[in-house]
């Protein structure tokens, strides 16, 4: 039976960042993608922002790889010429009740190592972006947006030009624990089956990452995944001009996301979304009924925005460790010696910010399999 070093599931940003990452230093690699192609999921359905770093407790993952991942991020982009840009973002105070909330947040953010973060007043506000009309803001001006399809398709010609594979097409449906690794068993789309070992297992499989922890033998309440959707909505060419930086509200503690917010793309096109609805199953469908929820939550401070102005995009899924209502639950990257499974690597729950982490949990990742 074919034997090789490291296998890796799943073949969105995180994954591919991790293949990348070993690679270097590891020979033997091998990642297995359900898909027809890479980054078909979380990975080509989310707002592609740089995030700063500010929302999360100061100690958790989620805060040090986003805080370090940003700047890997944007090395990286200036280093393989995948386009970019630090366009920056506000997030607002609509009125005088916010304010608390939005210094709260603010000490937050410089609490969590994010130094340039800057609290505007009104008339500041003003000058910067003259078509919104808020009571405060925090400016956050190392916020940026990138094209992640061409991210992606730069990490997997490093990988491959180190002797790196990925199997498309390729679902994994069995695990055994063997003394030195795991007897992996897969199918291809014609339901063809093949096994082989992998001294090595990174479960990177997103929306089934806590399925295949189950399938190697961890069955734990806590690994479990809840899907929460988002649906976006666009905006009618030629509104994108009347801003120029990302628009965020504060975010609500009732509510599993940051808010509807208005993202400017690479192309010029302005966004809006995405909000948050958990859901029992897979499902792309967007409600188009819900434009005018979309519209009520920001036309106080996108008064130049007109219901009629807005269509129906698309949505992404998060893979969620907290349910609705739930507290805080950070990323869960660990290797699973303990529970008799030495050699697997789990990655469960990431969702946002994990496009900014991506390379910085790749190192994460690289440190676990050093030891």
């Amino acid at each position: 039976m074919q034997e090789i070093k490291i296998a890796i599931i799943g073949a969105g940003v995180v994954g591919l960042s991790i293949a990348e990452e070993l690679s270097r230093f590891y020979k033997d690699i091998f990642v297995i993608e359900k898909n027809a192609s890479f980054g078909q999921e979380i990975s080509s359905r989310n707002s592609e922002v740089i995030h700063a770093g500010i929302y999360y407790p100061k100690d958790s993952l989620k805060t040090k790889t986003c805080v370090e991942g940003k700047q890997l991020l944007y090395e990286f982009c200036q280093r393989h010429n995948i386009r970019h840009k630090k366009i920056g973002k506000l997030i607002v105070a609509i009125d005088k009740n916010e304010i608390k909330d939005l210094e709260t947040l603010f000490q937050k953010g410089l609490e969590n190592g994010v130094a340039d973060l800057k609290l505007l007043c009104a008339d500041e506000i003003k000058r910067m972006e003259p078509n919104v009309k808020l009571e405060a803001a925090i400016y956050s001006p190392s916020t940026g947006i990138l094209d992640s399809h061409a991210l992606m398709k730069n990490l997997i010609s490093l990988f491959k030009s180190r002797g790196g594979e990925i199997a498309y097409h390729t679902e994994l449906v069995g695990i055994e624990k063997l003394k030195d690794g795991f007897k992996l068993n897969i199918e291809d789309n014609r339901k063809e089956p093949f096994s082989f070992v992998s001294r090595i297992l990174v479960n990177c499989a997103g929306l089934y990452s806590d399925k295949i922890a189950q399938m190697a033998g961890i069955d734990k309440q806590d690994y479990r995944l809840k899907y929460c959707k988002g649906d976006y909505f666009r905006v009618a060419a030629g509104k994108a001009k009347f801003i120029n930086k990302l628009i965020y509200p504060v975010p609500k503690e009732d509510r599993a996301g940051l808010g509807i917010h208005a993202t400017l793309d690479l192309a010029g096109s302005l966004r809006l979304g995405p909000d948050d609805e958990y859901v029992d199953k897979l499902d792309y469908n967007i409600d188009g009924s819900k434009r005018r929820i979309f519209y009520e939550s920001i036309k106080s401070f996108l008064s130049f925005i007109r219901e009629d102005d807005l269509s129906a995009d698309t949505a992404g899924i998060r893979p969620k460790l907290q349910g609705p209502a739930e507290d805080f639950r950070d990323f869960l990257v660990r290797e699973e010696s303990d529970k008799g499974l030495a050699g697997l690597i789990n990655l469960i729950g990431i969702e946002s910010p994990g496009l900014t982490a991506c390379l910085s949990i790749a190192k994460l990742v690289k440190k676990i399999l050093d030891k």
